[in-house]
C-alpha cells in the first residue's frame, strides 16, 4: 500500500453473542424458568465438570482473557499477562477460577430454590457493578466462553440438547446478574468489550 492510499475502514465491532450496548436497560421482564427435567440435566452434567472445577475454570478464564483481552483491565494481578502458560501458573487466576466455578456450583446445587439462586447472583452482580465496576456484557461473553469450553472438554455429556439447556441456564444467570446492575443504578458509560 502506498503512503497516499488509506487503509480500509475498520469493520464495525461484532455484537458479542447478540448483546447490544445498554442491554441492562432492555432486559426481558423475567428469565425463562427451567423445567424439572432441565434442572436434572444441568445437575447431572455439572457433576462431571465439577470434579475438575479448578482446571476447567482456569481453561475458561484463559480462553476468556485470550479472546477478549479487554476483560483483563479489571484484574490488576494478571492484566499484563499475555501468555496462556503464564496465566495457567498464576495463583491469582486459579483463585478467581475457583470463585467462578464455586458460584456456578452454588447456582446448580440450588436450582430448586429460585430465591437462593436470585440472592447469590444478586450479590455477584452488585459486587461486580459497585466494587469492581465490570461492564455487564462481560458476563454474557464469559457465559458463551464457558459453554464453548464445556462442550469441547466434555463432548460426551454436552450434546446439542444439553448445550441448549445450559444456554437457558446461562441466560437466567445473566438476567439475574444484570438485574442487580439495574438495581444499583448502573450506567453504562462505554463499551470497551465490543
Amino acid at each position: 500500500m502506498s503512503r497516499r492510499e488509506s487503509p480500509p475502514p475498520p469493520s464495525p465491532p461484532p455484537q458479542m453473542l447478540g448483546v447490544q450496548r445498554g442491554e441492562c436497560e432492555d432486559r426481558p421482564e423475567r428469565a425463562e424458568p427451567l423445567s424439572d427435567a432441565e434442572m436434572e440435566i444441568i445437575q447431572h452434567t455439572w457433576g462431571h465438570v465439577y470434579k475438575n472445577c479448578e482446571d476447567v475454570g482456569v481453561s475458561v478464564l484463559i480462553r476468556f482473557f485470550v479472546n477478549f483481552p479487554s476483560a483483563k483491565q479489571y484484574f490488576s494481578q494478571f492484566q499484563d499477562m499475555q501468555d496462556p502458560e503464564e496465566m495457567e501458573k498464576s495463583s491469582q487466576l486459579r483463585q478467581h477460577a475457583r470463585r467462578v466455578m464455586n458460584a456456578i456450583n452454588t447456582v446448580v446445587e440450588n436450582l430448586q430454590d429460585p430465591e437462593k439462586v436470585s440472592s447469590v447472583l444478586a450479590l455477584v452482580g452488585k459486587a461486580h457493578a459497585v466494587k469492581h465496576k465490570v461492564e455487564p456484557i462481560y458476563f454474557k461473553i464469559l457465559s458463551g466462553v464457558m459453554l464453548s469450553v464445556l462442550s469441547e472438554d466434555f463432548p460426551e455429556f454436552f450434546t446439542a440438547e444439553v448445550q441448549l439447556v445450559w444456554t437457558k441456564l446461562m441466560a437466567a444467570v445473566y438476567w439475574h446478574v444484570t438485574g442487580a446492575y439495574t438495581e444499583v443504578g448502573w450506567l453504562q458509560v462505554s463499551s470497551s468489550a465490543v
